[in-house]
């Protein structure tokens, strides 16, 4: 798919970018230009003493902010296709700093869609978040309007042969700046802040995250809001298992939070499909003939009061469940004795 051909990665500096572009050079050796896209140059910087030029001939590092049009423009000459990964993730930061969220998430977005309808890309997709179901915080609100933004660009794309779709998943295990990194460093002080001891999430490992998005990179036909089937966590399970005896103190929730995060609501179910691995949530005007997608994915159709829930997902993680993945794909000197 990416052999002999360009790819810009929006956001590129962050965990998923990293893990991207480790398994694009593996799968794909031929790739003529993976190019890392974000605004941070120390990012940039630390990035490329592990992914150099020297080593990686066909990697390219480009300063620029998503808010920035003129340059996305640039940097998309002779692309072919883009993941974009470039948001402010971050609920709280996001309640206090609304502007910047709304500049970044939407106003970024929009910059996206309009510079790759301006290029020869072929195909997009955008990272979203659980957060984006049924938003009740600024940062869920301007990732549901940023996808919206992608799915309804191929309605007015022309003639173009270019599709834009969706990858929507949960809290990705030991991401920069999540809760078990946070816990990890805690645990030294003997007491873990929970916010809610009935709260849970949606968990997906970083390799699975990775091997979804190019998954949607391949075959999405567009419009397609894609979802995978993983598991969620209690986290007061999580603190006890990173830390058992730990003093474990209710702190109470930060603004914007939820208690449960939800990735298909009831009103999205009219147009959800099981496709195996995945669920997909599909345009209300697709631009492709839905018996093609039936047929490509063998598609089942859910129920129609159907939603997909941290809460009452059926597959939860136990303790010691999420002590073997932590050990596996967070942390290798995590202890798995108690």
């Amino acid at each position: 798919m990416l052999d002999n051909k360009s790819l810009l990665i929006t956001g590129g500096t962050g965990s998923l970018g990293k893990a991207l572009v480790e398994k694009i050079f593996k799968d794909f050796p031929n790739i003529e230009r993976l190019i890392i896209y974000s605004r941070d140059e120390q990012k940039q910087y630390r990035m490329a003493q592990e992914f150099s030029e020297q080593k990686f001939p066909a990697i390219r590092y480009f300063i620029g902010d998503v808010r920035d049009k003129e340059r996305l423009s640039r940097a998309l000459k002779g692309v072919d296709y883009v993941i974009h990964t470039a948001a402010i993730k971050h609920v709280h930061i996001s309640e206090y700093n609304p502007d910047e969220c709304i500049k970044t998430n939407i106003g970024g977005a929009e910059n996206l869609v309009s510079a790759c309808l301006e290029s020869d890309v072929s195909g997009v997709v955008s990272l979203s978040t659980d957060k984006a179901c049924a938003p009740i915080n600024l940062y869920g609100a301007t990732k549901l309007t940023s996808d919206k933004l992608f799915i309804a660009a191929n309605n007015f794309k022309g003639k173009s042969s270019i599709n834009f779709s969706v990858v929507r998943y949960g809290n990705v295990m030991g991401s920069n700046g999540s809760v078990i990194p946070f816990f990890i460093k805690k645990k030294s002080e003997g007491k873990l802040p929970i916010t809610n001891t009935e709260m849970t999430r949606f968990n997906i490992v970083l390799d699975e995250a990775v091997n979804m998005v190019l998954y949607a990179l391949k075959n999405a036909l567009g419009g397609e809001i894609f979802i995978p089937k993983i598991p969620s966590y209690n986290i007061e399970d999580l603190a006890k298992a990173i830390c058992p005896k730990c003093e474990k103190k209710v702190v109470g929730i930060r603004p914007g939070e939820k208690i449960h995060e939800e990735m298909i609501s009831a009103s999205d179910s009219h147009t959800t499909y099981d496709i195996g691995k995945f669920y997909v949530i599909l345009p209300q005007n697709p631009t492709w003939n839905l018996d093609l997608f039936l047929k490509k994915f063998n598609a089942k159709k859910v129920d129609s009061d159907f939603t997909y829930n941290s809460k009452s997902n059926p597959e939860r993680l136990n303790i010691n469940q999420i002590r073997i993945l932590i050990k596996k794909h967070v942390n290798t000197n995590f202890s798995l004795s108690l």
